[in-house]
């Protein structure tokens, strides 16, 4: 039983050490090195404060939730946008809940960006991604709110399409989803601005 029993502690402290502790020291460190500005979270500041992460959305609303007309806002989030609780709702797409959720957050959708029953709502600002937290909205989604913004800060529309553009993604490898647009950034870019 010894001949078996030291080999495998041995083994284990061997493999605890090299998988446990090296081996994440060693990527931490590349990490560091080739990614220095991702790897600690993609931290955004402002007058030298973390105010958040491009990588995570983020609610732009007042103490009571109501959304601050002034801002650009982020999709629907299921985590509450609590980084700490992401997770998507779980409700299939022929849930009644669900269905009643998406009628709910589209006809609010309209009424604060002042849209007509016949403007197609994209699917984006009334559905949580699977994470609860993807910064990105799509361009129809920004391009609508765009005259909300506007006029909430006294800007011409063509200024905050502009913007818009400027603070567009392209495609992911040029060939997978869509061009998007990253909340924080371009609410921090509106921040720049006179208004």
């Amino acid at each position: 039983m010894r001949r078996q029993l030291l080999p495998a502690i041995v083994s284990m402290v061997v493999f605890t050490v090299v998988l446990g502790i090296a081996f994440p020291l060693v990527v931490t460190g590349i990490a560091q090195v080739a990614f220095n500005d991702k790897a600690d979270g993609s931290l955004v500041t402002k007058d030298g404060k973390v105010i958040g992460s491009s990588m995570l959305a983020q609610p732009f609303t007042t103490a009571n939730g109501t959304p601050i007309k002034r801002y650009f806002q982020p999709r629907p989030s299921a985590a509450n946008y609590d980084p700490t609780a992401s997770s998507g709702s779980n409700l299939g797409p022929t849930n009644p809940k669900l269905l009643r959720a998406v009628r709910r957050r589209t006809s609010a959708y309209r009424v604060l960006n002042g849209l007509s029953q016949d403007v197609k709502v994209p699917v984006d600002a009334v559905t949580a991604s699977a994470s609860g937290l993807d910064p990105d909205i799509s361009v129809a989604n920004a391009k609508l709110q765009a005259a909300r913004v506007a006029e909430a800060r006294g800007l011409d529309t063509a200024q905050v399409l502009k913007l818009v553009d400027e603070h567009t993604d392209g495609r992911p490898l040029g060939i997978i989803g869509e061009k998007t647009v990253n909340v924080l950034d371009l609410n921090l870019a509106l921040d720049q601005l006179r208004s």
